[in-house]
């Protein structure tokens, strides 16, 4: 099989290259990874937010191009199939579907109020009410995913798409200082123990250019 490359921005703050960057790891392909520069125009406007068209992480492979997080899950599901990114049972697999397509479209506000930013710690960040909905709606998924199947990840004992697309939500609660249930955190855990999270982790914190902030206006 042909060699990947994976295009990503950066590794402190892109929630969403790291979601691509984790299912190469978590599939296994074997890719090349090229780091945008950090004064990229279209980098900076996926890191910030202000892209409604996201062409990072971009996924190249044996001539497909794929840049959208859900589409890299199912090319490296289809490509990779013993990965399991996908549960096997067909109602959990529609389950990991759902759960990762809602965190890939919505939770707005928590984006823009709790922005990944994993060399930063805010002890006792204010967290405004309507982020608190969209954590209260995370913590009822994580929750309900656990419950059904037993932990330590989503969907029982393999990593899937929808450990991928959560983990950057968990970077956020470590960085606001969100207090979580003791099953929570040891799912929060869990992914921050992971190796590929510690490998991205001390990547972060080695990169040196710093985003300027920007106000953002619901």
């Amino acid at each position: 099989m042909a060699k990947a490359t994976l295009t990503i921005s950066s590794k402190n703050y892109s929630s969403w290259s790291l979601r691509g960057w984790l299912l190469a790891k978590f599939s296994g392909i074997d890719f090349e990874e090229i780091v945008t520069a950090p004064d990229d125009a279209s980098a900076r406007a996926e890191i910030l937010l202000l892209s409604s068209s996201i062409l990072v992480p971009c996924l190249r492979h044996d001539g497909a191009v794929i840049w959208d997080t859900l589409a890299i899950a199912e090319y490296l599901n289809e490509a990779m199939p013993d990965a399991g990114l996908l549960p096997d049972d067909r109602i959990q697999r529609a389950h990991c579907r759902s759960i990762s397509g809602e965190i890939h479209s919505g939770f707005t506000t928590l984006r823009a109020s709790l922005p990944v930013n994993l060399k930063g710690h805010f002890p006792g960040f204010k967290i405004w009410s309507r982020a608190q909905a969209d954590i209260d709606r995370v913590w009822f998924i994580w929750r309900d995913c656990l419950e059904k199947s037993g932990g330590p990840f989503l969907f029982g004992e393999k990593r899937t798409t929808a450990d991928a697309m959560y983990a950057p939500v968990v970077t956020r609660f470590v960085t606001y200082d969100v207090k979580l249930a003791p099953p929570l955190k040891a799912y929060a855990d869990t992914i921050m123990a992971m190796p590929e999270m510690q490998e991205w982790i001390a990547a972060a914190r080695e990169e040196p250019a710093e985003i300027e902030e920007l106000e953002v206006e619901y």
